[in-house]
């Protein structure tokens, strides 16, 4: 890679739309592979690295876990993934989809129902914080 290819951390963060504490920390636990270093000591990265880079935010943005992402990054590494192999790692992500969405309407009509007890009056008695102290629930 030329110099005149090399992206600073910085410029990396803004092209790809990813901070850059994000960025350490996915080098860090091995999504992002490690960046070459310029004469100074400086991290440079090249278009491969914004390339993965928008594929780990894009996974991210559609709710697929490091791990995940990790399993679909080593089959792309490896040059060895086929569509179905893809294509189970994204159904199984659908149902995981799926038991959140449950999971989140559960959790929504336990919230309408404690805020329906709440008198809305300025007393330190509170349905709410009352429901959130009982540990049955």
């Amino acid at each position: 890679m030329k110099p005149k290819d090399w992206l600073s951390i910085g410029e990396l963060s803004k092209q790809s739309g990813v901070n850059i504490e994000t960025i350490r920390y996915y080098e860090k636990i091995g999504v992002m592979p490690a960046p070459g270093r310029s004469a100074n000591g400086y991290r440079v990265y090249g278009a491969e690295h914004l390339r993965r880079l928008s594929f780990v935010r894009r996974s991210r943005q559609l709710g697929f876990s490091l791990d995940e992402i990790r399993g679909l990054l080593r089959l792309v590494d490896d040059d060895a993934y086929t569509c179905p192999q893809v294509r189970e790692l994204t159904l199984h992500h659908v149902v995981e989809i799926r038991r959140k969405i449950t999971d989140l309407k559960r959790l929504k009509r336990v919230m309408e129902d404690m805020a329906a007890q709440c008198s809305g009056r300025r007393a330190p008695d509170c349905a709410i914080v009352d429901a959130l102290f009982d540990e049955r629930h």
